[in-house]
């Protein structure tokens, strides 16, 4: 018995050997850069639903906070007055807006650039001459373009809602150097653009609406969500009528089918001997 027991304690720890190193090599050791950074909560935005439509005063509103403060750092080079016409504010009031920006032209008949007040035909205006301007400007990052940000964006509106209001003081362990500020939402958890939305009260909605940080933060990304898609609500509408459609067709074509085969369905054929 005692030989049989001795035979087996070589067995038993080159098991124990085999099973630990599959472990080992099962579950590696996870390391803090490995993580994936916090994911964005799922807000309730009006826009998500599919029988829901854009909410246009708010999306007026985030033009607001766009133009007042966003603009001073992001550009929107795909977005000219013209398509914010009858759509956001009426064509009198995004003409005043437009006159407002001055606007490089030309060449005239003597052969040079010239400035003129800006027209509905003309692009939002770029804060910077070019990229590295924009870099100097924001030491060494540049600020992206926000034309079609929420459709570039892996969930897109959820992920510049909680980046806006996720600003904080950087936790334990982490030193933000200087230029950098901790935002957990942001890969890496340190991003170059200051808060925006620092403080309640920032700018003065024209309909009178309170302008707290998370008011703005929801304006702003409805804007960015319609600019990125100005046709939305149409083709919205459009998919489903094609649906409407669809379904109505079908049950014309089920009824229609139930009619017309259910004698050659129900029917029975008797056989019988012929009668000479």
């Amino acid at each position: 018995m005692s030989s049989f027991r001795r035979l087996l304690r070589p067995g038993a720890a080159a098991a124990a050997g085999a099973a630990s190193f599959a472990a080992s090599q099962a579950a590696p050791t996870a390391r803090c850069e490995d993580k994936d950074p916090p994911h964005p909560p799922r807000y309730p935005f009006w826009v998500k639903s599919i029988f829901h439509s854009h909410e246009i005063p708010s999306v007026r509103r985030g033009y607001e906070v766009y133009r007042q403060v966003c603009a001073t750092c992001h550009s929107m080079k795909q977005l000219h007055f013209r398509h914010l016409v009858n759509f956001v504010l009426p064509e009198r009031r995004m003409k005043e807006i437009a006159s407002g920006y001055d606007v490089v032209d030309g060449p005239n008949d003597e052969g040079e650039m010239f400035q003129r007040p800006g027209i509905l035909v003309d692009a939002f205006p770029s804060p910077y001459p070019n990229e590295e301007a924009a870099r100097y400007a924001n030491g060494g990052a540049l600020p992206p373009d926000l034309s079609v940000y929420t459709t570039a964006k892996h969930e897109g509106l959820d992920y510049i809602f909680a980046l806006l209001l996720g600003y904080r003081d950087p936790p334990a362990g982490i030193e933000a150097r200087a230029g950098l500020y901790y935002n957990p939402y942001y890969p890496g958890g340190l991003i170059a653009m200051p808060n925006p939305l620092h403080a309640d009260g920032l700018l003065d909605y024209e309909d009178g609406t309170p302008s707290t940080k998370s008011q703005m933060a929801k304006d702003v990304v409805n804007f960015l969500c319609w600019a990125a898609e100005p046709a939305h609500d149409e083709r919205k509408l459009v998919g489903l009528k094609a649906m409407s459609a669809c379904f109505f067709g079908t049950a014309i074509v089920g009824f229609w089918y139930r009619s017309m085969w259910i004698g050659y369905k129900t029917r029975r054929i008797d056989f019988t001997k012929a009668v000479l």
